[in-house]
């Protein structure tokens, strides 16, 4: 799926594609390990994802710390720093070969000065990451490492076979020897 046909479920719109979005947009492919967005760079685009893998990480000392996964179709970028224009405090990486649409930060400032579409694709871009967002933090404040790795399990599977162990538990916030102790509970 790719983006216009996101907008066209999303909003209920009906582009064609000979029809012109509010903004413009381009195609990029990404290797495994890629680093689309590095630590301190200032993020000036945003992504669709059409095929492939990425992980948003950020460092704590000098443990990685996984903020999140996405997979297709989604739009994902150092939202924080797209948003501010300030220097990116998270790292994007290519965890496989992806290939993405790619909307420019001051192509979007001008679509949102005209087009209802434009306006439209933003908030529910930004209410979707505030959502996961909140969610998340909610999850690592009230439930245990078994709570949120069950619910990973039901919610997103696809991730679970997807990406390496070493980095699910990076994302759940424990060791990869407490992971296995979770995954063995499951088994037992």
């Amino acid at each position: 799926m790719n983006i216009r046909e996101y907008i066209n479920i999303k909003l209920s719109t009906d582009f064609k594609d000979n029809d012109e979005l509010p903004f413009k947009i381009t195609k990029k492919n990404f290797k495994k390990g890629d680093v689309i967005t590095a630590y301190g760079q200032i993020e000036r685009s945003g992504y669709f994802l059409l095929s492939g893998l990425i992980e948003i990480a950020m460092l704590k000392d000098i443990d990685e710390k996984i903020i999140d996964f996405f997979l297709p179709p989604c739009f994902f970028c150092s939202y924080t720093s797209f948003l501010s224009q300030q220097p990116s405090d998270v790292q994007v990486s290519a965890l496989s070969d992806a290939e993405v649409e790619v909307l420019d930060y001051l192509e979007l400032q001008k679509a949102y000065k005209t087009s209802l579409i434009a306006n439209q694709i933003g908030r529910m871009a930004t209410e979707s990451i505030f959502m996961i967002s909140t969610q998340r933090e909610k999850d690592f404040l009230t439930k245990s490492a078994q709570e949120r790795y069950d619910e990973l399990l039901s919610r997103r599977p696809d991730i679970i076979k997807l990406v390496p162990v070493n980095k699910i538990a990076k994302y759940l916030g424990i060791h990869p020897e407490s992971l296995s102790r979770l995954r063995e509970n499951l088994l037992s």
